[in-house]
């Protein structure tokens, strides 16, 4: 996972699994580790968009984090990065609870509760990382935060001892295209791609790294898609690319960001990981759209 003081390869950002009452389904958790372990990823997000954590009470959190890194304990290969959700920049303490609880580093998007100005943006992160006893990577996702991090921004917190990277999930080709050019091939400033669409484009051109939702599903293919490119096979990536696409139409294609995190925990409920309890907003899709998504995955061979 780490290149003197460099991150890369695949990064998944795991579901959070709930009971029927709303609680962290430990047992469920361990499960959803544990395929990522055995997958050979590199690292495990916990807390991302993908694990619902803008919407995950306080008194949770920290729960998950020591949960998750202590079933990867034993595997050095396995980082475990954590999302700070809507973080106020004068309460770093949930940062520090997770570099306690033994995260590899933290990851913060632009506050969305209080907005910063763009023109603010490089002060607000430049606090941030003051206040840090360890690593954070930028999170880039205007689809949630409505702002847009600039590369001048990147470019002005390059060089801050506690600046790992930054999680790109903007679906904006050129802006990729610049970001690498600019940032890429840095030898202590990772940069990964977390848009589908733009993982296969962003390894041709020098991503680090990429965090595919999808991985919770085929966590093995992801991997595998990463390694090969980093390798230079592009026959052999756009293979695995093209089946990680496939999977991912399959809670993806036709519905908004939160209708697909619904349809993925409800894939993984049809495998028997987890129940498909997501938290309020999102809702939990239907009986008729769970037997429709069971279908395609027996189509997928996605079920033994």
């Amino acid at each position: 996972m780490k290149n003197g003081n460099k991150y890369h390869g695949t990064v998944v950002p795991v579901v959070t699994p709930f009971t029927v009452t709303g609680t962290v389904d430990n047992a469920a958790l361990e499960r959803v580790v544990d395929a990522q372990i055995a997958g050979g990823v590199e690292g495990i997000f916990v807390l991302g968009t993908t694990g619902e954590g803008a919407h995950i009470p306080r008194a949770y959190r920290r729960h998950l984090v020591e949960l998750v890194v202590k079933r990867a304990a034993g595997h050095p290969r396995v980082k475990v990065f954590a999302g700070l959700g809507d973080v106020r920049l004068g309460e770093p303490a949930e940062a520090l609870d997770f570099f306690q609880a033994g995260v590899a580093a933290v990851v913060a998007h632009p506050p969305i509760a209080g907005r910063v100005a763009v023109e603010q943006l490089t002060a607000w992160y430049a606090g941030l990382l003051d206040l840090l006893p360890g690593p954070l990577l930028l999170y880039n996702m205007p689809l949630t935060t409505g702002l847009s991090i600039p590369l001048d921004t990147v470019a002005s917190l390059l060089g801050h001892p506690r600046l790992a990277g930054i999680k790109d999930s903007e679906n904006n080709p050129q802006r990729l295209a610049e970001l690498l050019q600019r940032f890429g091939g840095k030898p202590d400033f990772a940069v990964f791609v977390g848009v589908g669409a733009l993982m296969a484009a962003g390894l041709k051109l020098g991503a680090d790294g990429i965090v595919p939702s999808v991985g919770n599903l085929i966590p093995e293919i992801c991997q595998q898609m990463c390694a090969a490119a980093k390798r230079g096979d592009w026959i052999r990536t756009e293979s695995l690319y093209a089946r990680m696409n496939a999977v991912s139409a399959l809670y993806q294609k036709g519905r908004n960001l939160n209708e697909s995190l619904a349809a993925l925990k409800a894939a993984m409920h049809c495998r028997g990981v987890c129940e498909p309890q997501v938290l309020p907003p999102l809702s939990i899709v239907s009986a008729a759209e769970t037997a429709q998504i069971r279908h395609q995955m027996q189509e997928l061979q996605l079920l033994a």
